[in-house]
């Protein structure tokens, strides 16, 4: 048994997961790897081949990583899990005219819980992952999440779910590295090709970055219940007819189909009716928003008024914000506009390096 500790480390095969687990084992853990598949793409009905954490290939490179450094490894199937959860709450979402956020969900509900299970079979008192991102204690005594210090590969904002039990236990070994030293890690470890490895920014069960041929597949019937829904304009008067409102997303603005003589975007979709709002890039700006199923990191819960720079998306690089507390949840003020607020996404409170908390945003508001 190592003095340190032993921990788990979910190894998809990629670079970033594996010198995280060789890192740790350098460091004196006692490291058990493990490989989770979460789903295979004939369910789907998708012939695409398998990419990313859920092929053969990936799965024996993770293995050949852990042999070659003498320490377990194993391969975890998590399809039913993942499946129930995930894919049912991404047709869900799309079919109430909002826009999911599978990553956030996957490792709010999933991953985690799956590895934090596994950890207490196998005796281990950590779990790992290759996230860029830091963990923290705060002197009240609650764990918290920091960016990571790469800025461009920052992965706080899809970990805003994790709780307290998980965030207590979680390890995060990349958070204080930039992407090209992990790359020179890769090679200095001996693992060339793994240095040069693509990522895939794909969701990781639409593997041709089709959602909508996804959904099709999934639900029975549903191109031809929607199809023919109207596109309007802000006045509500009808300019168009679209194929149907879950196969489009705010702030939309390719692959419209219809002819204005201007750019449009998608502004609001409203399933009831199945009609898609269209407008101007102005009409995509609002100055508040309802957010709700919150998590807190930092501080258990906020006080009226307290400011945080607030990101709704992934790639956004946030906005300064007031926060009032609300029965549905929290209202968000912003004190300049901000574009394409989607229900669905998550929106995410920083005090400067650090995750307040977050949320799924409800609506957005004018």
């Amino acid at each position: 048994m190592s003095r340190k500790g032993k921990v788990l480390v979910a190894m998809s095969g990629g670079i970033d997961s594996t010198v995280a687990a060789l890192m740790l084992h350098d460091e004196g853990y006692e490291v058990v790897g493990i490989t989770m598949k979460t789903w295979d793409y004939a369910s789907a009905g998708s012939s695409k081949k398998e990419t990313g954490c859920c092929n053969v290939d990936s799965f024996n490179d993770a293995r050949m990583a852990a042999v070659e450094h003498g320490f377990p490894h194993f391969i975890l199937d998590i399809r039913s899990e993942f499946g129930d959860a995930v894919i049912e709450n991404f047709v869900e979402e799309y079919l109430a005219g909002r826009t999911p956020n599978p990553c956030v969900m996957c490792n709010t509900h999933i991953k985690w819980r799956a590895l934090l299970k596994r950890a207490d079979a196998l005796d281990c008192e950590y779990i790992a992952t290759g996230h860029y991102g830091n963990i923290h204690r705060h002197s009240n005594g609650r764990y918290y999440i920091s960016k990571g210090a790469d800025e461009t590969k920052d992965q706080s904002y899809v970990l805003w779910g994790l709780q307290q039990d998980l965030l207590s236990r979680t390890m995060l070994p990349l958070g204080k590295y930039r992407k090209t030293e992990i790359r020179q890690m890769a090679l200095d470890y001996g693992y060339p090709e793994l240095a040069k490895k693509s990522e895939s920014y794909e969701i990781c069960f639409v593997p041709d970055n089709d959602y909508r041929g996804f959904l099709k597949r999934k639900v029975d019937g549903l191109e031809e219940r929607v199809n023919g829904g109207n596109f309007v304009d802000a006045t509500g008067k009808i300019i168009g007819q679209h194929k149907g409102y879950p196969f489009y997303t705010i702030g939309q603005r390719k692959g419209l189909d219809i002819a204005l003589g201007k750019p449009a975007y998608v502004t609001q979709i409203i399933p009831e009716t199945n009609t898609v709002v269209l407008g101007d890039e102005e009409g995509l700006n609002r100055r508040e928003m309802l957010v709700g199923k919150l998590n807190w990191l930092k501080y258990d819960g906020i006080t009226d008024g307290m400011e945080a720079i607030t990101k709704i998306r992934y790639k956004d690089s946030g906005a300064l914000s007031a926060l009032q507390n609300h029965e549905k949840g929290i209202q968000v003020g912003f004190y300049d506009h901000v574009k394409g607020i989607a229900p669905g996404q998550s929106a995410v409170f920083y005090e400067g390096e650090d995750v307040i908390g977050g949320g799924v945003i409800l609506r957005g508001e004018r």
